[in-house]
């Protein structure tokens, strides 16, 4: 089955990629896997701390797929595939895309203005072509209509 892998995290472009990536999976007879990202944190010489930090950062990103897995599943009727992973995001991602043959596509969102995000920054700089899969970059401008006539 063909996969799209989509990056979610909080800000609206990833909707966008998502919407993207339900409806190609739809035509196309696919699937989504949702991966988020849990950030790097700072060591804190306290264990406590840092375990309390660590367990709110992921509470923050199951939160986030969960609404995203719903969404998606109101909107297309797929069940996607959950992973949240803690790690350096491309690392992540090349390793997720290595293990899963079935993953046809990386769908990323770019922001609206300004910078167009980390992920899409790497994997349209020197490791644009390091992939073993089509990197998808969804334009954060877009609106519900046109995706829906794109995809």
């Amino acid at each position: 089955m063909r996969i799209y892998l989509v990056v979610i995290d909080d800000s609206p472009e990833a909707e966008i990629a998502l919407r993207f990536a339900a409806r190609r999976a739809v035509k196309t007879g696919g699937g989504v896997e949702i991966l988020t990202l849990l950030p790097p944190q700072e060591f804190i010489a306290f264990g406590g701390v840092q375990a309390t930090i660590e367990e709110e950062a992921r509470h923050h990103a199951e939160g986030l797929v969960s609404r995203a897995a719903g969404t998606l599943f109101d909107e297309s009727g797929l069940t996607p595939a959950i992973t949240v992973r803690g790690g350096e995001g491309p690392k992540v991602i090349r390793d997720l895309i290595a293990a899963n043959p079935d993953i046809a596509a990386l769908v990323l969102g770019a922001a609206a203005s300004g910078a167009p995000g980390a992920l899409v920054t790497h994997f349209t700089g020197a490791d644009a072509g390091a992939l073993a899969v089509p990197v998808m970059i969804i334009p954060g401008s877009l609106t519900p209509e046109q995706i829906d006539r794109l995809s």
